[in-house]
Protein backbone atom coordinates (compact mmCIF):
# COMPACT_ATOMS: atom_id res chain seq x y z
CA UNK A 1 0.00 0.00 0.00
CA UNK A 2 1.50 2.99 -1.05
CA UNK A 3 1.84 6.38 1.10
CA UNK A 4 -1.57 8.13 -0.50
CA UNK A 5 -3.53 4.81 -0.56
CA UNK A 6 -2.34 4.62 3.65
CA UNK A 7 -3.54 8.01 4.21
CA UNK A 8 -6.52 8.08 2.05
CA UNK A 9 -7.39 4.91 4.30
CA UNK A 10 -6.77 7.07 7.81
CA UNK A 11 -8.60 10.05 6.95
CA UNK A 12 -10.88 9.39 4.44
CA UNK A 13 -11.20 11.51 1.28
CA UNK A 14 -14.25 13.41 -0.21
CA UNK A 15 -15.58 10.37 -2.64
CA UNK A 16 -15.82 9.04 0.62
CA UNK A 17 -18.53 11.23 2.21
CA UNK A 18 -21.26 13.32 1.47
CA UNK A 19 -21.08 17.00 2.83
CA UNK A 20 -24.71 17.60 1.79
CA UNK A 21 -26.33 14.88 3.20
CA UNK A 22 -26.41 12.12 5.66
CA UNK A 23 -24.56 12.70 9.27
CA UNK A 24 -22.60 15.62 10.17
CA UNK A 25 -20.46 15.14 12.60
CA UNK A 26 -18.49 12.42 10.64
CA UNK A 27 -18.12 14.63 7.43
CA UNK A 28 -17.06 17.24 9.17
CA UNK A 29 -14.51 15.56 11.38
CA UNK A 30 -13.12 13.80 8.12
CA UNK A 31 -12.41 17.08 6.02
CA UNK A 32 -11.34 18.92 9.22
CA UNK A 33 -8.30 16.64 10.69
CA UNK A 34 -6.18 16.93 7.41
CA UNK A 35 -6.78 20.60 7.60
CA UNK A 36 -5.55 20.43 11.48
CA UNK A 37 -2.58 18.69 10.34
CA UNK A 38 -2.23 21.08 7.59
CA UNK A 39 -2.31 24.26 10.02
CA UNK A 40 0.13 22.29 12.28
CA UNK A 41 3.19 21.71 9.27
CA UNK A 42 1.70 25.50 8.08
CA UNK A 43 2.69 26.54 11.73
CA UNK A 44 5.84 24.49 11.63
CA UNK A 45 7.47 26.60 9.45
CA UNK A 46 6.97 29.57 11.82
CA UNK A 47 8.22 27.33 15.04
CA UNK A 48 10.70 25.88 12.74
CA UNK A 49 12.28 29.87 12.04
CA UNK A 50 11.44 30.65 15.64
CA UNK A 51 13.42 27.89 17.24
CA UNK A 52 16.76 28.45 15.24
CA UNK A 53 16.91 32.39 15.30
CA UNK A 54 15.81 31.75 18.97
CA UNK A 55 19.41 29.42 19.11
CA UNK A 56 21.16 32.58 17.46
CA UNK A 57 20.50 35.16 19.40
CA UNK A 58 18.17 37.26 20.95
CA UNK A 59 17.84 40.06 18.33
CA UNK A 60 17.20 37.97 15.31
CA UNK A 61 14.49 36.05 17.63
CA UNK A 62 12.71 39.86 18.15
CA UNK A 63 13.51 40.71 14.49
CA UNK A 64 11.17 37.80 13.36
CA UNK A 65 8.44 38.87 16.02
CA UNK A 66 8.61 42.40 13.89
CA UNK A 67 8.59 40.42 10.58
CA UNK A 68 5.60 37.75 10.83
CA UNK A 69 3.06 40.49 11.65
CA UNK A 70 4.16 42.37 7.82
CA UNK A 71 4.28 38.72 6.54
CA UNK A 72 0.56 38.34 7.70
CA UNK A 73 -0.46 41.78 6.95
CA UNK A 74 0.64 40.85 3.51
CA UNK A 75 -1.31 38.18 2.79
CA UNK A 76 -4.08 38.88 4.44
CA UNK A 77 -4.98 42.28 1.81
CA UNK A 78 -5.27 39.41 -0.71
CA UNK A 79 -6.62 36.23 0.78
CA UNK A 80 -10.09 37.88 -0.03
CA UNK A 81 -9.73 36.25 -3.38
CA UNK A 82 -8.61 32.81 -2.30
CA UNK A 83 -11.82 32.75 0.39
CA UNK A 84 -13.97 33.65 -2.29
CA UNK A 85 -12.44 30.97 -4.65
CA UNK A 86 -13.08 28.57 -2.45
CA UNK A 87 -16.68 29.45 -1.14
CA UNK A 88 -17.83 29.76 -5.45
CA UNK A 89 -16.05 26.00 -5.75
CA UNK A 90 -17.99 24.82 -2.76
CA UNK A 91 -20.99 26.29 -3.71
CA UNK A 92 -20.76 25.32 -7.60
CA UNK A 93 -19.53 21.46 -6.11
CA UNK A 94 -22.32 21.61 -3.80
CA UNK A 95 -25.14 22.53 -6.93
CA UNK A 96 -23.00 19.95 -9.11
CA UNK A 97 -21.81 22.49 -11.55
CA UNK A 98 -18.40 20.94 -12.44
CA UNK A 99 -17.96 23.17 -15.44
CA UNK A 100 -18.55 26.26 -13.19
CA UNK A 101 -16.18 25.21 -10.65
CA UNK A 102 -13.50 24.77 -12.66
CA UNK A 103 -13.83 28.22 -13.94
CA UNK A 104 -13.65 30.00 -10.77
CA UNK A 105 -10.78 28.20 -9.78
CA UNK A 106 -8.82 29.13 -13.27
CA UNK A 107 -9.88 32.67 -12.36
CA UNK A 108 -8.86 32.94 -8.95
CA UNK A 109 -5.32 31.42 -9.54
CA UNK A 110 -4.53 33.90 -12.21
CA UNK A 111 -6.19 36.81 -9.81
CA UNK A 112 -4.11 35.29 -7.10
CA UNK A 113 -0.73 35.69 -8.65
CA UNK A 114 -1.06 39.20 -10.25
CA UNK A 115 -2.39 40.27 -6.36
CA UNK A 116 0.69 38.54 -5.04
CA UNK A 117 3.15 40.47 -7.36
CA UNK A 118 1.42 43.79 -6.86
CA UNK A 119 1.84 42.85 -2.99
CA UNK A 120 5.02 41.95 -2.86
CA UNK A 121 6.38 44.54 -4.98
CA UNK A 122 4.94 47.36 -2.67
CA UNK A 123 6.27 45.16 0.60
CA UNK A 124 9.72 44.71 -0.60
CA UNK A 125 9.52 48.62 -1.18
CA UNK A 126 8.00 50.23 2.05
CA UNK A 127 9.37 47.14 4.07
CA UNK A 128 11.92 49.55 6.39
CA UNK A 129 9.88 51.96 6.42
CA UNK A 130 7.11 50.18 7.71
CA UNK A 131 9.21 48.21 10.50
CA UNK A 132 10.97 51.60 11.73
CA UNK A 133 7.37 52.86 12.02
CA UNK A 134 6.10 50.01 14.13
CA UNK A 135 8.84 50.70 16.49
CA UNK A 136 12.10 48.18 15.60
CA UNK A 137 14.84 48.93 17.65
CA UNK A 138 17.65 49.75 15.76
CA UNK A 139 19.99 46.41 16.61
CA UNK A 140 16.97 44.11 15.27
CA UNK A 141 15.24 46.85 12.39
CA UNK A 142 18.12 45.76 9.91
CA UNK A 143 17.59 42.10 10.66
CA UNK A 144 13.77 42.10 10.18
CA UNK A 145 14.37 44.39 7.24
CA UNK A 146 16.30 41.54 5.36
CA UNK A 147 13.98 39.05 6.50
CA UNK A 148 10.92 40.87 5.02
CA UNK A 149 12.56 41.79 1.61
CA UNK A 150 13.30 38.25 0.89
CA UNK A 151 9.45 37.39 2.00
CA UNK A 152 7.92 40.35 -0.10
CA UNK A 153 10.31 39.09 -3.26
CA UNK A 154 8.42 35.28 -2.95
CA UNK A 155 5.35 36.07 -1.82
CA UNK A 156 4.13 35.37 -4.91
CA UNK A 157 4.68 31.59 -4.04
CA UNK A 158 3.94 31.72 -0.48
CA UNK A 159 -0.05 33.24 -1.31
CA UNK A 160 -0.26 31.17 -4.59
CA UNK A 161 -0.36 27.64 -2.12
CA UNK A 162 -2.54 29.06 0.18
CA UNK A 163 -4.65 29.35 -2.62
CA UNK A 164 -4.20 26.28 -3.87
CA UNK A 165 -4.88 24.78 -0.40
CA UNK A 166 -7.94 27.01 -0.29
CA UNK A 167 -9.35 25.67 -3.90
CA UNK A 168 -9.01 21.98 -2.88
CA UNK A 169 -10.61 22.76 0.19
CA UNK A 170 -13.73 24.46 -1.22
CA UNK A 171 -13.92 21.20 -3.93
CA UNK A 172 -13.88 18.93 -0.33
CA UNK A 173 -10.24 17.65 -0.47
CA UNK A 174 -8.41 18.58 2.04
CA UNK A 175 -6.03 15.36 2.25
CA UNK A 176 -3.50 16.66 -1.14
CA UNK A 177 -2.71 20.24 0.37
CA UNK A 178 -1.75 17.71 3.96
CA UNK A 179 0.36 15.67 1.74
CA UNK A 180 2.11 18.46 -0.26
CA UNK A 181 2.24 20.44 2.82
CA UNK A 182 4.06 18.11 4.43
CA UNK A 183 7.03 17.86 2.01
CA UNK A 184 7.16 21.40 1.59
CA UNK A 185 7.77 21.72 5.58
CA UNK A 186 10.21 19.13 5.67
CA UNK A 187 12.37 20.46 3.28
CA UNK A 188 12.24 23.98 5.47
CA UNK A 189 12.76 22.59 8.36
CA UNK A 190 16.00 20.77 7.01
CA UNK A 191 17.20 24.00 5.27
CA UNK A 192 16.99 26.25 7.97
CA UNK A 193 19.79 25.23 10.36
CA UNK A 194 21.97 25.16 7.10
CA UNK A 195 21.52 28.46 5.93
CA UNK A 196 21.10 30.76 9.14
CA UNK A 197 24.25 28.93 11.00
CA UNK A 198 26.03 28.37 8.00
CA UNK A 199 26.41 24.32 8.14
CA UNK A 200 28.49 22.39 5.69
CA UNK A 201 28.97 24.37 1.93
CA UNK A 202 26.34 26.81 2.84
CA UNK A 203 27.03 30.59 4.14
CA UNK A 204 26.12 31.78 7.26
CA UNK A 205 23.06 33.73 6.16
CA UNK A 206 21.18 34.29 9.54
CA UNK A 207 17.43 35.52 9.45
CA UNK A 208 17.90 36.07 5.60
CA UNK A 209 19.10 32.22 5.45
CA UNK A 210 15.07 31.69 7.43
CA UNK A 211 13.74 33.44 4.84
CA UNK A 212 15.58 32.10 1.78
CA UNK A 213 14.45 28.31 3.00
CA UNK A 214 10.81 29.54 3.62
CA UNK A 215 10.60 30.98 -0.19
CA UNK A 216 12.17 27.69 -1.66
CA UNK A 217 10.25 25.50 0.34
CA UNK A 218 7.24 27.50 -0.51
CA UNK A 219 7.79 27.70 -4.30
CA UNK A 220 8.41 24.59 -4.71
CA UNK A 221 5.14 23.43 -3.13
CA UNK A 222 3.27 25.53 -5.40
CA UNK A 223 4.90 24.08 -8.45
CA UNK A 224 3.25 20.92 -6.93
CA UNK A 225 0.21 22.01 -6.38
CA UNK A 226 -0.20 23.80 -10.09
CA UNK A 227 0.43 20.01 -11.16
CA UNK A 228 -1.79 18.46 -9.18
CA UNK A 229 -4.64 20.78 -10.11
CA UNK A 230 -3.94 20.83 -14.57
CA UNK A 231 -3.80 17.31 -14.09
CA UNK A 232 -7.53 17.50 -12.33
CA UNK A 233 -6.99 13.91 -10.94
CA UNK A 234 -7.73 14.78 -7.38
CA UNK A 235 -9.58 17.67 -6.30
CA UNK A 236 -10.71 20.58 -8.64
CA UNK A 237 -9.02 21.02 -11.84
CA UNK A 238 -7.83 24.09 -13.59
CA UNK A 239 -7.23 24.91 -17.39
CA UNK A 240 -5.20 27.04 -19.41
CA UNK A 241 -7.93 28.21 -21.42
CA UNK A 242 -9.70 29.44 -18.59
CA UNK A 243 -7.31 31.81 -17.13
CA UNK A 244 -7.47 34.49 -19.30
CA UNK A 245 -8.05 37.59 -16.95
CA UNK A 246 -11.85 37.88 -16.69
CA UNK A 247 -12.96 41.55 -15.46
CA UNK A 248 -16.72 39.97 -15.37
CA UNK A 249 -15.30 37.42 -13.02
CA UNK A 250 -13.04 39.26 -10.81
CA UNK A 251 -15.77 41.56 -10.16
CA UNK A 252 -17.25 38.32 -8.39
CA UNK A 253 -14.49 37.66 -6.52
CA UNK A 254 -14.16 41.35 -5.46
CA UNK A 255 -17.81 41.29 -4.21
CA UNK A 256 -17.05 37.82 -2.15
CA UNK A 257 -13.52 38.60 -1.31
CA UNK A 258 -13.20 42.17 -0.59
CA UNK A 259 -14.99 41.50 3.17
CA UNK A 260 -12.52 38.73 3.75
CA UNK A 261 -9.43 40.51 2.98
CA UNK A 262 -10.99 43.66 5.17
CA UNK A 263 -11.56 40.29 7.90
CA UNK A 264 -8.03 39.04 7.08
CA UNK A 265 -6.50 42.43 7.09
CA UNK A 266 -8.13 44.03 10.38
CA UNK A 267 -6.44 40.73 11.73
CA UNK A 268 -3.03 41.64 10.82
CA UNK A 269 -2.76 45.00 11.59
CA UNK A 270 -4.44 44.71 15.09
CA UNK A 271 -1.01 42.27 15.54
CA UNK A 272 0.77 45.02 13.74
CA UNK A 273 -0.85 47.43 16.51
CA UNK A 274 -0.35 45.57 19.07
CA UNK A 275 3.44 44.98 18.20
CA UNK A 276 3.14 49.29 18.33
CA UNK A 277 2.45 48.82 21.78
CA UNK A 278 4.85 45.96 22.43
CA UNK A 279 7.31 47.65 21.04
CA UNK A 280 7.51 50.62 23.64
CA UNK A 281 8.88 47.58 26.16
CA UNK A 282 12.59 46.21 26.20
CA UNK A 283 13.45 43.81 23.58
CA UNK A 284 13.08 40.24 25.95
CA UNK A 285 8.87 41.79 26.14
CA UNK A 286 9.05 41.99 22.32
CA UNK A 287 10.71 38.52 22.11
CA UNK A 288 8.15 36.92 24.72
CA UNK A 289 4.83 38.35 22.82
CA UNK A 290 6.71 36.84 19.54
CA UNK A 291 6.71 33.24 20.96
CA UNK A 292 3.57 33.57 22.95
CA UNK A 293 1.70 34.18 19.07
CA UNK A 294 3.20 31.45 18.15
CA UNK A 295 2.08 29.01 20.81
CA UNK A 296 -1.45 30.89 19.93
CA UNK A 297 -1.03 29.55 16.10
CA UNK A 298 -0.11 25.92 17.55
CA UNK A 299 -2.79 25.84 19.78
CA UNK A 300 -5.56 27.35 17.94
CA UNK A 301 -5.06 24.98 14.78
CA UNK A 302 -8.26 23.07 15.52
CA UNK A 303 -10.29 26.30 15.50
CA UNK A 304 -9.26 26.99 12.30
CA UNK A 305 -9.56 24.09 10.91
CA UNK A 306 -12.59 23.49 11.79
CA UNK A 307 -13.99 26.66 10.72
CA UNK A 308 -12.58 26.02 7.23
CA UNK A 309 -14.45 22.59 7.48
CA UNK A 310 -18.02 24.22 8.34
CA UNK A 311 -17.01 26.98 5.63
CA UNK A 312 -16.54 24.58 2.97
CA UNK A 313 -19.67 22.24 4.86
CA UNK A 314 -21.84 25.56 4.38
CA UNK A 315 -21.03 26.52 1.17
CA UNK A 316 -21.93 23.16 -0.50
CA UNK A 317 -24.93 23.05 1.61
CA UNK A 318 -26.08 26.30 0.29
CA UNK A 319 -25.50 25.34 -3.47
CA UNK A 320 -27.25 22.18 -2.38
CA UNK A 321 -30.25 24.08 -1.11
CA UNK A 322 -29.54 22.81 2.50
CA UNK A 323 -28.82 25.92 5.02
CA UNK A 324 -30.36 24.06 8.41
CA UNK A 325 -27.77 21.89 7.83
CA UNK A 326 -25.08 24.72 7.62
CA UNK A 327 -26.45 25.88 10.96
CA UNK A 328 -26.08 22.32 12.34
CA UNK A 329 -22.75 21.98 11.54
CA UNK A 330 -21.86 25.62 13.09
CA UNK A 331 -23.45 24.69 16.23
CA UNK A 332 -21.50 21.44 16.34
CA UNK A 333 -18.25 22.89 15.65
CA UNK A 334 -18.72 25.59 18.20
CA UNK A 335 -19.38 23.03 20.94
CA UNK A 336 -16.74 20.71 20.21
CA UNK A 337 -14.28 23.39 19.65
CA UNK A 338 -15.17 25.46 23.30
CA UNK A 339 -14.45 21.78 25.10
CA UNK A 340 -11.01 21.00 23.14
CA UNK A 341 -9.85 24.49 23.74
CA UNK A 342 -10.88 24.99 27.01
CA UNK A 343 -8.65 21.74 27.91
CA UNK A 344 -5.95 22.88 26.02
CA UNK A 345 -5.98 26.24 27.66
CA UNK A 346 -6.10 24.52 31.71
CA UNK A 347 -2.66 22.50 30.24
CA UNK A 348 -1.07 25.69 29.21
CA UNK A 349 -2.11 27.97 32.35
CA UNK A 350 -0.51 25.24 34.61
CA UNK A 351 2.94 24.52 32.32
CA UNK A 352 3.39 27.90 30.54
CA UNK A 353 7.24 28.21 31.71
CA UNK A 354 8.23 24.93 29.85
CA UNK A 355 6.37 25.84 26.77
CA UNK A 356 8.12 29.02 26.52
CA UNK A 357 11.86 27.65 27.38
CA UNK A 358 11.49 25.98 24.55
CA UNK A 359 12.21 28.62 21.90
CA UNK A 360 14.86 30.97 24.40
CA UNK A 361 18.43 29.87 23.74
CA UNK A 362 19.79 28.82 27.02
CA UNK A 363 23.23 31.32 26.93
CA UNK A 364 21.47 34.30 26.21
CA UNK A 365 21.80 37.43 28.34
CA UNK A 366 18.03 37.86 28.40
CA UNK A 367 17.18 34.46 28.03
CA UNK A 368 15.27 34.78 32.08
CA UNK A 369 13.48 37.70 31.87
CA UNK A 370 12.18 36.66 27.85
CA UNK A 371 10.63 33.13 29.88
CA UNK A 372 9.35 35.50 32.98
CA UNK A 373 7.33 37.47 30.70
CA UNK A 374 6.14 34.84 28.28
CA UNK A 375 4.82 32.77 30.65
CA UNK A 376 2.86 35.16 32.40
CA UNK A 377 1.50 36.12 28.47
CA UNK A 378 0.60 32.37 28.11
CA UNK A 379 -1.19 31.69 31.67
CA UNK A 380 -3.59 35.06 31.61
CA UNK A 381 -4.92 34.08 27.99
CA UNK A 382 -4.85 30.53 28.07
CA UNK A 383 -8.16 30.34 29.87
CA UNK A 384 -10.01 32.00 27.35
CA UNK A 385 -8.65 29.68 24.40
CA UNK A 386 -12.38 28.29 24.24
CA UNK A 387 -14.08 30.89 23.49
CA UNK A 388 -11.72 31.58 20.03
CA UNK A 389 -13.55 28.20 19.19
CA UNK A 390 -17.05 29.59 19.09
CA UNK A 391 -16.47 32.91 17.60
CA UNK A 392 -14.06 30.93 14.83
CA UNK A 393 -16.71 28.29 13.93
CA UNK A 394 -19.67 30.87 13.83
CA UNK A 395 -17.48 33.08 11.44
CA UNK A 396 -16.56 30.20 9.33
CA UNK A 397 -20.40 29.85 8.40
CA UNK A 398 -20.68 33.04 7.71
CA UNK A 399 -17.72 32.94 4.89
CA UNK A 400 -19.16 29.90 3.50
CA UNK A 401 -22.65 31.30 2.72
CA UNK A 402 -20.94 34.09 1.28
CA UNK A 403 -21.41 36.39 3.95
CA UNK A 404 -17.92 37.49 4.31
CA UNK A 405 -18.87 41.21 5.11
CA UNK A 406 -20.86 40.19 8.35
CA UNK A 407 -17.42 37.62 9.46
CA UNK A 408 -15.14 40.94 9.01
CA UNK A 409 -17.63 42.97 10.88
CA UNK A 410 -17.40 40.41 14.09
CA UNK A 411 -13.47 40.58 13.36
CA UNK A 412 -13.54 44.36 13.49
CA UNK A 413 -15.31 44.45 16.69
CA UNK A 414 -13.35 41.90 18.36
CA UNK A 415 -9.62 43.55 17.23
CA UNK A 416 -9.84 46.82 16.60
CA UNK A 417 -13.11 48.02 19.22
CA UNK A 418 -12.19 46.03 22.15
CA UNK A 419 -8.90 44.48 22.15
CA UNK A 420 -6.63 46.97 21.07
CA UNK A 421 -8.37 49.74 23.01
CA UNK A 422 -7.63 47.82 26.11
CA UNK A 423 -4.06 47.20 25.34
CA UNK A 424 -3.67 50.65 24.72
CA UNK A 425 -5.35 52.42 28.01
CA UNK A 426 -4.40 49.24 30.08
CA UNK A 427 -0.47 49.36 28.85
CA UNK A 428 0.17 52.25 30.29
CA UNK A 429 -1.22 51.79 33.70
CA UNK A 430 -0.11 48.23 34.01
CA UNK A 431 2.73 48.00 31.80
CA UNK A 432 2.57 44.64 29.37
CA UNK A 433 0.20 42.85 31.84
CA UNK A 434 -2.08 44.99 30.03
CA UNK A 435 -1.51 43.94 26.68
CA UNK A 436 -2.17 40.14 27.89
CA UNK A 437 -5.54 40.86 29.64
CA UNK A 438 -6.61 42.81 26.41
CA UNK A 439 -5.95 39.18 24.49
CA UNK A 440 -8.53 37.44 27.21
CA UNK A 441 -11.02 39.91 27.26
CA UNK A 442 -11.49 40.18 23.76
CA UNK A 443 -11.80 36.94 23.28
CA UNK A 444 -14.69 35.95 25.33
CA UNK A 445 -16.25 39.03 23.92
CA UNK A 446 -15.28 38.53 20.17
CA UNK A 447 -17.23 34.93 21.01
CA UNK A 448 -20.25 36.51 22.43
CA UNK A 449 -20.54 38.51 19.40
CA UNK A 450 -20.34 35.80 17.09
CA UNK A 451 -22.72 33.81 19.23
CA UNK A 452 -25.55 36.51 19.64
CA UNK A 453 -25.41 37.68 15.86
CA UNK A 454 -25.54 33.92 14.29
CA UNK A 455 -28.62 33.33 16.74
CA UNK A 456 -30.63 36.18 15.59
CA UNK A 457 -31.18 34.18 12.23
CA UNK A 458 -31.48 36.90 9.67
CA UNK A 459 -29.65 34.09 7.46
CA UNK A 460 -32.92 32.08 7.59
CA UNK A 461 -34.74 34.89 6.55
CA UNK A 462 -33.02 34.41 3.00
CA UNK A 463 -29.57 35.61 3.64
CA UNK A 464 -27.49 32.34 2.88
CA UNK A 465 -29.72 31.42 -0.03
CA UNK A 466 -29.48 34.60 -2.09
CA UNK A 467 -25.39 34.25 -1.46
CA UNK A 468 -25.61 31.28 -3.63
CA UNK A 469 -23.12 34.37 -6.06
CA UNK A 470 -25.54 33.97 -9.04
CA UNK A 471 -24.14 30.41 -10.49
CA UNK A 472 -26.84 30.60 -13.38
CA UNK A 473 -25.07 33.89 -14.81
CA UNK A 474 -21.72 32.85 -15.04
CA UNK A 475 -20.00 33.90 -18.06
CA UNK A 476 -18.41 30.53 -19.33
CA UNK A 477 -18.01 31.59 -23.05
CA UNK A 478 -14.56 31.66 -22.59
CA UNK A 479 -13.95 28.00 -21.65
CA UNK A 480 -16.92 25.76 -22.94
CA UNK A 481 -14.77 23.92 -25.60
CA UNK A 482 -12.54 20.96 -24.86
CA UNK A 483 -8.57 20.55 -24.07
Amino acid sequence: MGLRERVDALFKGPEEFDLTDGSIGKPLFFLSMPIVVTNLFQTAYNLADTFWLGQYSTDALAAISFAFPMVFLLISLGMGISVAGSVLVAQYTGASEAREAEYAASQTITFALIASVVLGGVGYLLVEEFLALMGASEAVLPMATSYMEVISLGLMFMFGFFVFVALMRGYGDTITPMLVMFGSVVLNIVLDPFVIFGWGPFPELGIEGAALATVFSRGLALAVGLAIMFRGTRGVQIHLRDMAPDLTYLRRLVRIGIPASIEGTGRALSMNLLLFIVAMFPDPVVAAYGIGTRVFSVVFLPAIAVARGVETMTGQNIGADEPERAAAAAGLAAKVLFGVLSVAGVVVFLFPEPIVSVFVGAGEPDAERVIEVGTQFLRIVALSFGFIGVMRAYTGSFRGAGKTLTAAAISVLMLGVIRFPIAWFAASEIGETGIWLSFAVSNVLGAAIAYAWYQRGTWREGDLTESKVDVDDVSLEAGTTDD
